[in-house]
């Protein structure tokens, strides 16, 4: 009861932000009495908002009934500065690694205490990974993630340490050992995990910089690192200074 006496309180607008909300990489597909739950309205609300926004376009209803996030807001998403401006400077760059090394190259930038990927490229014999554009991932199981977290200012990293999830068993979950890992970061200019996101998957990542700031980062995930990590982190770096040079100003993210 008290939960349907605060939505009472907000307005339409909020909640259907909260409805769509209640999406994330672990929640894809819910049903109405998930998405009522976890927005935190009555069933009947959450019954008219969600029709509403189906017939918009937001949402989705898949054949078993449960509901997706539209076509429509992704079409919008794309419109974001982040993907329209960094995504279409890089993409030239991306291919190029995509096609010196036919691993999965990354594109991400910080949001909060997550990695956002902004661009991915893969093929039939790139490494499985769990990352899609748009999704968001830790930043300290991640290459890219690492590379975003040392140079995050340090109230974001004191966050982060205070919460690390084991994603594998490989995850690095003692703050003392990642701060000496986001240290070597800035050392050595890259990254590296090895199955921290994903068992059977290693990465390496770079930071993008524009203007002296890192903006963005990136990445590429294979089986292995050795013997080719020299190799690789050497593209990488040649492709994100030409991705920085590009960029004409700051990146929204």
């Amino acid at each position: 009861m008290a939960g349907n006496a605060a939505s009472r309180g907000r307005s339409v607008t909020s909640r259907a932000l909260a409805i769509l909300g209640a999406f994330d990489e672990r929640h894809r597909q819910l049903g109405l009495t998930d998405l009522a739950a976890r927005a935190g309205l009555p069933a009947a609300t959450a019954h008219r908002l969600v029709a509403d926004l189906v017939a918009w376009g937001a949402l989705s209803r898949t054949e078993s009934g449960k509901y997706v996030v539209g076509r429509r807001l992704w079409d919008i998403g794309l419109l974001a500065p982040v993907h329209t401006g960094l995504g279409q400077i890089a993409s030239p760059y991306l291919h190029d690694l995509y096609g010196a090394t036919r691993a999965t190259v990354h594109l991400a930038v910080r949001d909060g205490r997550r990695a956002l990927y902004v661009d991915r490229l893969s093929g039939h014999a790139s490494v499985p990974v769990v990352s899609a554009i748009g999704s968001r991932l830790p930043l300290h199981a991640t290459g890219v993630g690492k590379v975003l977290l040392a140079y995050a200012p340090a109230g974001v990293q004191s966050q982060v340490l205070d919460d690390l999830p084991r994603m594998t068993p490989y995850t690095v979950t003692q703050p003392g050992r990642l701060l000496r890992q986001l240290e070597k970061v800035r050392e050595d200019d890259f990254a590296t995990t090895g199955e921290e996101m994903t068992l059977g998957a290693c990465s390496v990542a770079v930071p993008i910089r524009a203007g002296g700031d890192v903006v963005a980062a990136l990445g590429v995930v294979l089986p292995q690192l050795k013997p080719d990590r020299g190799r690789l982190v050497g593209a990488l770096h040649v492709a994100a200074r030409g991705i920085g040079r590009s960029i004409p100003g700051p990146v929204a993210g």
